[in-house]
C-alpha cells in the first residue's frame, strides 16, 4: 500500500502499460447511494501476461474479466489501487462500484450539492468513482448512461452528444451520452438534478449549428445572460483569431455553488463555480462581469488547448493551462482595453506569483516533483506559464506564433504531449533555435535584470548594459542564463521616442533599425547594446509591455519617473513608472518611521499624481490604476525582516497626506465621473470615481463619509455599492456600521453577494477585525464547507497584513485552527489557506517565530492530509 505522502518525480515517468480504447459507464443513482458499472475495453501495450494496476478508491462490488467474475483471490486492493495478475493482451474488464455522493466532502469525484450531483475529476477524482487508469496519457472514447428518479433528478447530463433517452419504469428515466473524441478520465463529467437552462445556439464558420445551454438553479437563471453572451464571443473569437472551430453538437455549462476551483473544461460539459457564471447589474461588479467573460473564454478555449491536445502527465500541466491563460488574456484584451488588461494581469502576477517564486514552495512552470498534485494548480503553472507563452509571441510575432500553433495541432491533435512538444512546434514552424528557451520550463525563481545606461555625447551613442541573474530556490542553486525578450525604447527631451539603430545596423537592411521600440534578445549573463545617433541623454523606457516575467533594477531619478508618467507612449511602462515612484516614496516613509524621522512627502510625487488626476485625455480606467499605490504585501516583498505594523502605518500616512494635499482634485475626479447604471463603456469612470471616493474618505472631514453613505443608498449597480463600502471599510464610523449591516440584511439570501460581505469584514484594518471574522464564522450565511465562503473570509484574512500579522500572534493561531478544521473534510481548500504562512521568513523575527510555531503545530497534527503536509513541510524545511 502506498503512503499518502509519497513524492512523485517527473524523471520517473513511464508510458502506460495498457490502453483503454472504450469506456462504457452506467450510473444508477439511488436515494443515497449510486452504483457505477464501468465496462473497459483494454489492450496491453507491452509484453503479454503483465500485471494490470488500476487506480481507484471507491467501494468495490464486483470485478469481471472477459465475462468471468473474479473472486478476491484473483486481485489485490491497496489504498488507492487494484492489481490483477497475468491479464490477456486484449480484454474487457467490468467494474462495479458503490459511492455515496452526499458523504463526499472533498468535492472531488461525484459529490452532492444542494440536492444535485456533480463531478470534479481533475486531476485525480475519477478514481473516487470507479477503478481505471486515471492518468492523462490514457485517452478513451466514453459512453455514459445515467439512470435516476425523474422527479428528483429531471436533468441528466454528461460529455459529448445526447443519443438517447427514455423511461425504465414509471418513475425512473435514463439518458445516454456519447463523446466521439478520445479523452483522459480527468475530463469526464456528470451532472444530475433539478436545474434550469438558458438556451441559445451558435453557427460555426463551416455552417454547423451548435446548441448552447447554461444550467443553473432556477432562481439564478436571470443572472446567466452575460455568461451566454460571453460564450458566443469566445466561440467567434477563437474562430477569428486562432481558426479553431467547436466540434460537438452541443456545448453546456453548469453552475454549482460548492466547487473547489473556478471552473472545469470537461469536454462539452463545463462545470463552473457560480462565481464565474452568475452576474446581474445589482449583484455583480464590473470586475465580476470581466471575470465571468474571462473564465467562460478560458474553459471554452480549453476545447483545443487541453482537450483535443492534452498533457502527457501532470508535470506538464502548464502545457494546457499556461497556453490557455495566455489565450483568455488575449481574448479579454481584444474584448476591452488591452492596456488595462495587461496591467491587471501583471499586478496579479507580481502580487501572487512573484512571492511564490521567492518562497519555500517555489517550482518551475514544469515541476520536477510533487506529493499532492492539487498543490500544483498554482500561479506559477498558470500565470507565469502564460507569460512564457507570451514570450514566444513576443519573439516570433503574431504570424510566427500562429504558424507554431497550426503545426502544434497538426502534429498532436488527439494526443497527450509535453511542454517540449509545444516548444518544438514553435521552433520548427519558424525555423528558429529555442533550445535555451527551454530553461524557462525547468528553472524556478524570478530573474533579476540589472540595467545601466551610459550616454556618450561626443559619439552621440547610448550604451545599454543588461546583466541577468536568477536567484537560488529550494532544490536549485546553479542557475543558467535565460533567453529573455526585452522590449525597450529611449524617450527624448520632447517626450517622443527616438529612432533606435544598433551598432552594425542600418535602416533598410532588413533589421528593425530605426524603429522607436525594440525587442532585444538577452541570452547571456551580461549583454551590451550600443545605439547610435542619439545626441542627448534620453530617459529609458524598459521592459515595455512587461515583455518577460522578471524583476527590473534600474536607477531612475524621481523626476525621470515623473517624466515617464507624463510622456511614455507604452501604457504599461507609463503605469510602471507611477508604481516605481510610489514604491520609492513608500519605502522612504517606512525608513523614516523606523528611524523616528519626520516625513515630508516628495513634491515631485505629489505633482506627478496631481498631473494624472488632471489629465482627462487618459482612459479613466488607466488613470485609476496609476493612482492606486502598491499594497502592504508588495512592500513586504521589498524589505528584509519586514515589520507589518510599521509598513501599514507608513502606507496609511502617505495615503492620508496625498488625500489632504490633492483634496480638491480628488473631489473633482469624484464629481466628474458620476454615472448611472452599469454600462460597460462607463466602467472606467466608475473605477476612477471610486478610487477618488476612497481617498476622500481618508480626510478628517465628515462630508466624504456621508457622501459614501449617500452613494451606497442610491447606487443602482454593485460596483458603486462596493465602491462606497470599500471607502468606508477602514473607518470606524456610523456610516460604515449602517451600510455594512444593511448590506448583510439586504443580501442575506444571495450566496455570491454574501461572499462580498465576508470579504469586506476580513479585509478591514480596524482593530476589531479578528473578532469580526470570528463572529462571521457563525453567521447564518456562512459555511466553512463551502470553498467560496472559506476563501472570501479566511483567504482574505490571511492576506490582511494588518490583522493577520497582529503582534500577539492571534491572527496566526486563528487561521491555523481553521486550516486544521477544513483539512478534515477538504484538504484542497485547506492547502490553499495555509499558504498565508509561506512568507514567514520575510517577517521580523518575533512575528516570524510565531508563524513558525503555528506551522509546526499544523505539521504535528494527527491525520494531516498530504495536501497540507506538503505545503507546511516545505515551509519549515526551506
Amino acid at each position: 500500500m502506498t503512503s499518502q505522502k509519497t513524492t512523485k518525480y517527473r524523471k520517473d515517468y513511464q508510458a502506460p502499460a495498457f490502453s483503454i480504447d472504450k469506456v462504457d459507464l452506467t450510473f444508477d443513482i439511488g436515494e443515497t447511494l449510486t452504483r457505477v458499472h464501468a465496462r473497459l475495453v483494454m489492450r496491453a501495450l507491452g509484453a503479454a501476461g503483465q500485471t494490470l494496476r488500476l487506480d481507484g478508491s471507491a467501494k468495490l462490488i464486483s470485478l469481471t474479466l472477459d465475462g468471468e467474475r473474479l473472486d478476491a483471490t484473483r486481485y489485490r486492493q491497496g489504498e488507492e489501487c487494484l492489481e490483477i495478475d497475468a491479464v490477456p493482451d486484449g480484454f474487457i474488464l467490468e467494474v462495479e462500484t458503490e459511492i455515496d455522493p452526499a458523504a463526499n466532502t472533498s468535492l472531488m469525484g461525484l459529490y452532492a450539492s444542494g440536492g444535485n450531483l456533480f463531478t470534479q475529476c481533475e486531476p485525480e477524482g475519477f478514481r473516487k468513482i470507479t477503478y481505471s487508469l486515471d492518468r492523462p496519457d490514457v485517452m478513451s472514447k466514453f459512453t455514459t448512461t445515467i439512470i435516476a428518479d425523474k422527479q428528483t433528478f429531471p436533468v441528466l447530463l454528461s460529455n459529448g452528444n445526447k443519443v438517447g433517452e427514455g423511461m425504465t419504469d414509471k418513475k425512473r428515466h435514463w439518458v445516454k451520452w456519447v463523446d466521439p473524441y478520445k479523452k483522459p478520465a480527468y475530463l469526464f463529467a456528470l451532472v444530475a438534478g433539478k436545474l434550469s437552462a438558458l438556451k441559445d445556439s451558435f453557427v460555426t464558420r463551416s455552417g454547423r449549428k451548435v446548441a448552447l445551454e447554461i444550467w443553473t438553479e432556477p432562481a439564478d437563471l436571470d443572472k446567466s445572460q452575460h455568461a451566454m453572451a460571453s460564450l458566443n464571443k469566445s466561440m467567434r473569437w477563437d474562430e477569428t483569431r486562432f481558426g479553431l472551430e467547436y466540434d460537438l453538437d452541443i456545448y453546456m455549462i453548469v453552475a454549482v455553488g460548492d466547487f473547489n476551483m473556478g471552473a472545469m473544461e470537461n469536454k462539452g460539459l463545463n462545470i463552473f463555480n457560480t462565481k464565474y457564471v452568475l452576474a446581474r447589474q445589482d449583484t455583480a461588479t464590473d470586475a465580476d462581469f470581466d471575470g465571468v467573460e474571462s473564465v467562460i473564454g478560458h474553459e471554452y478555449f480549453h476545447n483545443w488547448t487541453g482537450n483535443r491536445v492534452t498533457c502527457r502527465d501532470w508535470f506538464q500541466l502548464s502545457l494546457k493551462e499556461g497556453l490557455t491563460v495566455f489565450r483568455d488574456q488575449e481574448f479579454s484584451a481584444d474584448m476591452g482595453s488591452r492596456a488595462v488588461k495587461r496591467i491587471e494581469d501583471v499586478k496579479a502576477l507580481r502580487a501572487l506569483q512573484f512571492p511564490e517564486d521567492a518562497g519555500p514552495t517555489a517550482h518551475p512552470i514544469r515541476p520536477d516533483a510533487y506529493i499532492e498534485m492539487n498543490n500544483f494548480y498554482t500561479m506559477t503553472v498558470y500565470e507565469k506559464g502564460a507569460e512564457v507563452v507570451r514570450m514566444y509571441h513576443t519573439l516570433l510575432g503574431e504570424e510566427g506564433f500562429q504558424k507554431g500553433m497550426a503545426l502544434y495541432f497538426k502534429r498532436h491533435d488527439g494526443q497527450a504531449v509535453t511542454c517540449d512538444d509545444f516548444r518544438a512546434a514553435m521552433a520548427d514552424a519558424n525555423g528558429v533555435d529555442l533550445t535555451q528557451f527551454a530553461l524557462w520550463y525547468s528553472q524556478a525563481g524570478t530573474p533579476l535584470l540589472k540595467v545601466a545606461l551610459e550616454h556618450d555625447a561626443v559619439r552621440a551613442e547610448v550604451v545599454l548594459t543588461i546583466e541577468q541573474s536568477v536567484p537560488p530556490t529550494p532544490g536549485q542553486t546553479d542557475k543558467q542564463p535565460l533567453h529573455i525578450p526585452f522590449a525597450m525604447a529611449l524617450i527624448g527631451r520632447d517626450g517622443k521616442p527616438l529612432p533606435l539603430v544598433l551598432e552594425g545596423e542600418a535602416p533598410g537592411d532588413g533589421s528593425d533599425a530605426g524603429s522607436v521600440s525594440r525587442v532585444l534578445e538577452v541570452r547571456r549573463a551580461r549583454e551590451v547594446f550600443r545605439f547610435g545617433g542619439i545626441a542627448h541623454k534620453p530617459v529609458p523606457s524598459l521592459l515595455r509591455g512587461f515583455s518577460a516575467p522578471v524583476r527590473l533594477d534600474y536607477d531612475w531619478r524621481d523626476d525621470e519617473l515623473a517624466f515617464l508618467m507624463a510622456h511614455d507612449g507604452d501604457t504599461f511602462s507609463r503605469w510602471e513608472a507611477s508604481q516605481e515612484l510610489a514604491r520609492r516614496i513608500l519605502m522612504r516613509a517606512v525608513a523614516d518611521l523606523a528611524a523616528d524621522r519626520q516625513r515630508v512627502l516628495s513634491q515631485t510625487f505629489v505633482d506627478a499624481v496631481g498631473a494624472v488626476l488632471a489629465n482627462q485625455r487618459l482612459d479613466p480606467a488607466f488613470r485609476a490604476l496609476m493612482l492606486t499605490l502598491p499594497s502592504e504585501a508588495d512592500l513586504i516583498e521589498l524589505i528584509d525582516a519586514a515589520d507589518p505594523a510599521l509598513i501599514c502605518r507608513a502606507r496609511l500616512g502617505v495615503l492620508n497626506e496625498l488625500a489632504q494635499q490633492l483634496r480638491g482634485q480628488w473631489r473633482e475626479a469624484f464629481d466628474l465621473n458620476q454615472t448611472r447604471g452599469a454600462e460597460v463603456a462607463d466602467a472606467g469612470k466608475r473605477a476612477l470615481k471610486n478610487v477618488a471616493l476612497a481617498m476622500l474618505c481618508r480626510l478628517p472631514d465628515v462630508w466624504p463619509l456621508e457622501g459614501a453613505r449617500k452613494q451606497y443608498e442610491t447606487a443602482d449597480n454593485m460596483t458603486d455599492t462596493m465602491g462606497s463600502l470599500n471607502a468606508l471599510r477602514d473607518r470606524g464610523c456610523d456610516a460604515r456600521e449602517h451600510c455594512l449591516a444593511d448590506f448583510a440584511r439586504r443580501w442575506q439570501h444571495d450566496a455570491l453577494v454574501m461572499d462580498k460581505y465576508f470579504t469586506l469584514v476580513a479585509a478591514s484594518h480596524l482593530p476589531d477585525t479578528l473578532a469580526a471574522v470570528e463572529a462571521a464564522l457563525v453567521h447564518p450565511a456562512f459555511s466553512l464547507k463551502n470553498p467560496n465562503k472559506a476563501r472570501s473570509l479566511l483567504g482574505t484574512f490571511g492576506r490582511n497584513v494588518a490583522a493577520f500579522h497582529a503582534a500577539d500572534g492571534a491572527g496566526y493561531r486563528f487561521l491555523a485552527d481553521q486550516v486544521l478544521a477544513i483539512d478534515a473534510f477538504n484538504p484542497q481548500v485547506a492547502s490553499r489557506l495555509v499558504q498565508a504562512f509561506n512568507r514567514w521568513r520575510r517577517i521580523e523575527p518575533v512575528r516570524g517565530a510565531l508563524m513558525q510555531g503555528e506551522l509546526k503545530r499544523i505539521l504535528a497534527h494527527q491525520g494531516l492530509s498530504a495536501d497540507v503536509y506538503e505545503i507546511v513541510s516545505k515551509n519549515l524545511e526551506a
